[in-house]
């Protein structure tokens, strides 16, 4: 009895301390890697290009300490641990600096458009490369057209039902199933009314029955509708040679930023319905807090690892489509500039477009902010990112 009370007492301090501890510290881990390697990009090239470079940060100021100096510039490690940096000359609005010789402001537009280019392209890279590497490892995933159940929670809908790991569920309440949305509008719908449920178990199918209703997760969180149940997109896994990986993992990123790309049409319609409360159909979007909350949620995963490094090669497509776009103070609003400015055969007024980017960040902090609060009632709430 004592033996189980400590194991108890031992479960619930990691569950309160060390699992967001964890949650913390991987997704941290994540994004400096994602920052990292895009700021790497305009680093290389920015030399390449002729470019003055002044300082290449590890994580975001105040400064640390700076590690070395090596052609003039600093490379230098910052107290907030959430990527890195580099400092070109011409970028901080001082008159020497931006009309200075190889500075980025004085660089003609040939040269400014890809060194603004590859960061983001870094991005695309870093998705490719961990795609390639998880295929030629563990196997290209191939949708079989189902929904497998990952987890069973304990004392829930599900579990009282007779659920269990591994089953692929086909049928419920009458209605085939091949996507989360069904399973989630099928839950809404019919709490606290008893509906069939068909699952392939061994190759067999069994027919179960189960009162969607209110849940609690191990970790505490409540839910107000649901099964209790996590799931995903019944997959097999088919080996390819380390070759041919590279090239899967090139096509799969192209498909993945092909999807992403259309989603950006409802993106009005998910941020008008942040604080709705019919959540729209393609999902919210999510600040970092509620990217926090979904990698500890993958990293809970029986496959934890490998769900990880998916998460991250998406993150990093996101970051990739994210600074293409003619957004101020994004990496495409300085490409955009640069054509103008192409195009016109003559600089735009300095102050002018400094003005322009500063707008466009205080709306993009803005936005972080407005994310971010929603991120935290979604989390006080309970509601889950990919759980259910």
């Amino acid at each position: 009895m004592l033996m189980t009370t400590a194991n108890n007492v031992w479960q619930q301090i990691t569950i309160t301390i060390f699992d967001p501890l964890l949650t913390v510290l991987v997704f941290l881990l994540m994004l400096s890697l994602l920052v990292f390697v895009h700021e790497l990009g305009h680093l290389w090239v920015g030399l390449r290009m002729g470019i003055k470079v002044e300082e290449f940060g590890i994580g975001f100021p105040p400064r640390a300490l700076v590690l070395f100096e090596r052609n003039g510039i600093k490379y230098t490690l910052n107290w907030l641990p959430l990527g890195g940096f580099v400092r070109f000359a011409g970028m901080d609005g001082e008159k020497d600096a931006v009309y200075g010789t190889g500075s980025l402001a004085a660089a003609p537009p040939w040269r400014k458009i890809p060194v603004m280019l590859a960061g983001p392209l870094m991005n695309f890279i870093l998705a490719v490369a961990i795609f390639s590497v998880l295929f030629a490892t563990v196997g290209v995933p191939t949708p079989t057209g189902r929904m497998q159940i990952s987890n069973v929670y304990p004392g829930t809908p599900a579990a009282i039902a007779g659920f269990q790991a591994g089953d692929e569920l086909i049928r419920l309440d009458g209605q085939p199933i091949s996507n989360e949305n069904t399973i989630r509008e099928i839950a809404q719908r019919r709490v606290g009314s008893a509906i069939e449920a068909v699952v392939i178990r061994d190759g067999v199918e069994v027919t179960l029955t189960v009162t969607p209703g209110p849940w609690t997760a191990p970790d505490g969180r409540e839910f107000s509708a649901g099964f209790g149940f996590s799931y995903g997109a019944a997959v097999v896994n088919q080996r390819v040679n380390p070759f041919a990986a590279i090239g899967v993992g090139f096509m799969h990123s192209v498909e993945l930023t092909g999807r992403m790309v259309m989603m950006l049409a409802d993106l009005p319609a998910a941020l008008a319905g942040l604080f709705s409360p019919t959540p729209p159909p393609t999902g919210e979007p999510l600040g970092p807090v509620g990217i926090a909350r979904a990698t500890g949620e993958v990293i809970r995963q029986p496959d934890g690892f490998i769900s990880f490094w998916s998460l991250t090669a998406v993150l990093s497509l996101n970051l990739f489509i994210l600074n293409l776009l003619p957004i101020p103070a994004l990496d495409g609003s300085h490409i955009l500039f640069a054509l103008i400015e192409w195009v016109r055969g003559k600089k735009l007024p300095p102050e002018k477009e400094a003005l322009v980017h500063a707008f466009g960040f205080m709306a993009l902090m803005g936005l972080m902010v407005l994310l971010t609060v929603n991120d935290v009632l979604n989390a006080v709430q309970g509601t889950p990112i990919f759980g259910r």
